[in-house]
């Protein structure tokens, strides 16, 4: 690893924790941070109970989902070849929402059903589901230009799905629950929720961290992947499913999240030297710090209702496209 390299990690090392003490002190409620810390788990105190119970699980959520957003979105665009890739465009993001809607639709009519974990993990059974249907459509052997229609595809069928079930909610109440869930939030994420994702993310990471050099093997094209020994379906599924995992269970207890997966690969390519293999972890840890500023951002935000961290995201993304296209039509001109 280069100098470079190493420093960019170790800056992205040094932020992170600063980002995360920002945000265990942020939130409508002042408390005293360094006495609520040595308080420990089981303190009594209110301002204990505040940290280790509602703000330690939401910043411990935003690390995690952050990162896997951001490793997920690094492979896709290796695996592709293409840098406007993100997990969304292989209808990961929407086969675990759709799974997710379902189970809030029937939920309100058969009471229970949506109670406990049938949500998350039903999300991440959609979102695995997506992917497989992709891989099937395409076929065996499918190019990156095949896997794209395909999940294009398979995208559009499924928003369409998810339109349909909003527009035949049973109640106003429960549309209200779905499109706030659609707009990702980390609001009211408890340990239960911590704990789900984490071995998801974690399957997903190893999966990912699997393929590094076929996606370094890849950058030089299919052929000379090939001749490389990185031939058959077994790398290309090792990425498509490390994906699933990993941001179909970060769907599954955060809603989803627009544009980390997008924005942060972009930002670390020319970091790490353009390798696909370094850049899985640098995204990864900057994912993790990009989620956990957007919401210190949110818990700083004045207003009667929670803003909704997928809007911040966006905010963030949208920017960050019309740079791309004017730095893109200034390069062209020189």
């Amino acid at each position: 690893m280069s100098t470079r390299n190493k420093s960019v990690i170790a800056l992205l090392l040094v932020a992170l924790p600063v980002a995360v003490v920002a945000a265990l002190s942020s939130g409508p409620v002042a408390i005293d941070l360094p006495a609520a810390l040595f308080a420990g788990w089981r303190g009594n105190s209110s301002d204990a109970v505040i940290l280790w119970q509602l703000r330690m699980p939401r910043a411990a959520l935003a690390l995690l989902v952050g990162a896997a957003l951001g490793m997920g979105g690094a492979a896709m665009q290796g695996m592709l070849r293409n840098p406007l890739a993100e997990p969304a465009l292989l209808g990961v993001s929407s086969g675990a929402a759709l799974a997710a809607i379902l189970v809030l639709y029937y939920g309100t009519l058969v009471s229970g059903v949506a109670s406990g974990m049938a949500l998350p993990l039903l999300a991440i059974v959609g979102a695995l589901l997506a992917v497989g249907c992709v891989w099937l459509l395409a076929g065996r052997g499918a190019s990156a230009s095949r896997l794209v229609l395909a999940g294009v595809a398979i995208n559009a069928f499924l928003s369409a799905l998810m339109a349909l079930a909003l527009n035949y909610a049973p109640s106003m109440f429960a549309m209200q629950e779905i499109v706030f869930w659609l707009l990702g939030s980390l609001a009211n994420r408890g340990w239960d929720q911590v704990l789900l994702a984490l071995p998801f993310i974690a399957v997903g990471a190893v999966l990912l961290f699997l393929s590094r050099n076929y996606l370094r093997a890849l950058s030089l094209g299919e052929a000379s992947a090939a001749s490389l020994g990185f031939a058959g379906r077994r790398y290309p599924l090792l990425v498509l499913f490390g994906i699933a995992f990993a941001v179909g269970s970060s769907v599954a207890v955060a809603g989803t999240i627009g544009f980390i997966g997008l924005v942060v690969p972009h930002l670390m390519r020319p970091l790490v030297a353009q390798d696909p293999g370094r850049l899985l972890w640098a995204s990864a840890l900057a994912g993790a710090l990009l989620l956990q500023l957007a919401d210190v951002l949110v818990l700083n935000t004045v207003g009667t209702q929670e803003l909704r961290i997928g809007a911040v995201t966006a905010f963030i993304g949208a920017p960050f496209f019309f740079w791309l296209i004017v730095s893109g039509r200034r390069e062209m001109r020189l």
